[in-house]
């Protein structure tokens, strides 16, 4: 099973990394979930990786998973488990977050709308299968690009790259609120400078869209365990509402595809000065 597929720079390469960790549709043969494909393939981040395709092009690396995240996430510790997926203990240590009581913590135990992900409970060797074969090759390959762009340029900045329903659901902080266009995590100030965040607000903002920071979506564990701002390691994560480029219910793209993906063209390029100047 390939875990992932990195694109790498055209061109002269910049100490900018991006990584789709939610957007994989590959969904492995021994992925017996409970509900139908429709329900399951709601959790992805459909399309995300297509909407940053120029990323490549412009001197960035690109990582995108291709295993959906309802079969591992990776966007989640190791350690954040759920004891009530498994048919026996987890040798392993334990650190359920509050996404676990959500039902969605590494492995997923709930699909969309809060219905039971699997019939039966998984096995000891189905979790390390994912872990192996998904979790820990996608975490290898961002862990890697970003350090040599940090060993190159002495800096690193990276974007942890999200799409979000429109409104808040059951298996939500926020049930039933409407969200911005974008909501920018840097989880309270301690993943990145703020002048990237600002900058990546301001630039966002200048396109009309309506941006939010922190609120409802702070950024998990790619940019816990990468964003070391001291370090000159500068993690963000960015989340796109769905209602700008596709179907949430269909998984079709919308008339507002082609624009937005103008849009985050252009982000990027304004990222690239934004790095070029300060590397």
């Amino acid at each position: 099973m390939q875990a992932f597929r990195c694109h790498d720079p055209v061109g002269p390469a910049l100490p900018l990394v991006l990584d789709s960790p939610h957007s994989g549709t590959h969904y492995p043969a021994d992925f017996d979930h409970l509900p139908p494909r429709a329900v399951v393939r709601q959790a992805e981040d459909t399309y995300v990786e297509t909407l940053y395709a120029a990323a490549p092009g412009l001197g960035a690396t690109l990582i995108e998973a291709l295993f959906p995240r309802a079969y591992i996430d990776p966007n989640r510790h190791i350690a954040d488990m759920d004891p009530a997926l498994l048919e026996e203990p987890w040798p392993g240590p334990i650190a359920q977050s509050h996404k676990t009581d959500l039902g969605i913590g590494l492995i997923w135990r709930l699909g969309h709308g809060g219905v039971p992900m699997y019939a039966r409970p998984l096995s000891l060797a189905d979790v390390e299968r994912r872990i192996a074969l998904c979790y820990e090759p996608y975490h290898a390959a961002v862990a890697a690009a970003l350090d040599e762009r940090h060993r190159r340029f002495g800096a690193v900045w990276h974007v942890n790259c999200h799409s979000m329903p429109a409104v808040g659901d059951v298996m939500s902080d926020d049930p039933g609120r409407l969200r911005a266009d974008f909501v920018l995590g840097d989880r309270d100030a301690t993943t990145c400078e703020p002048e990237f965040i600002a900058f990546v607000a301001a630039t966002l903002s200048g396109m009309d869209y309506s941006v939010a920071i922190n609120d409802p979506f702070k950024g998990v564990e790619l940019v816990r365990k990468h964003g070391r701002p001291a370090e000159r390691r500068h993690s963000l994560q960015i989340e796109i509402n769905r209602r700008l480029y596709m179907g949430e219910t269909t998984l079709a793209k919308t008339a507002g595809f082609a624009a937005l993906q103008a849009d985050l063209t252009r982000l990027i390029e304004a990222l690239a000065d934004y790095v070029r100047a300060r590397s």
